[in-house]
């Protein structure tokens, strides 16, 4: 099919809309865990060293007083809120792919106790480095 053919167009469409449908199911069918109180979860990098953990969450259009980081045992919870801008909240809406509203993101650690060494929000990021105490 070329590019410009309105069925390959049409196809590209419908697969983008399966993977959404799969994502949502993941969200709210979670055997074990109670449906999540968040409208989007942002996704994430994992890195570790010998002694460090790197997690990078894109969070484009975040504002850091919106944003919560906090570490509950063996669990980091990234939290926050992207209202839409007030400039188009009365505005009729054709397209909306990017999420809007609160979001959580809960993610396991690695054995050991971690504490936030440093965070930053660079490039639409929060980058989080994470030392294990010792």
């Amino acid at each position: 099919m070329i590019a410009s053919d309105p069925r390959s167009r049409m196809w590209s469409e419908a697969c983008e809309m399966i993977n959404r449908a799969e994502r949502l199911h993941r969200q709210f069918f979670q055997p074990g865990f109670a449906v999540p109180q968040s409208g989007w979860e942002p996704p994430v990098d994992i890195f570790e060293t010998d002694n460090e953990l790197w997690i990078v969450a894109a969070l484009p259009g975040v504002a850091p007083e919106l944003l919560s980081v906090s570490i509950d045992r063996d669990e980091l919870a990234i939290a926050g809120s992207r209202p839409l801008p007030t400039s188009i909240r009365h505005a009729a809406i054709h397209r909306l792919e990017i999420p809007y509203g609160r979001f959580e993101r809960r993610i396991r650690l690695p054995a050991g106790r971690f504490e936030v060494d440093r965070s930053e929000l660079v490039g639409g990021c929060l980058v989080l480095r994470m030392t294990r105490e010792a």
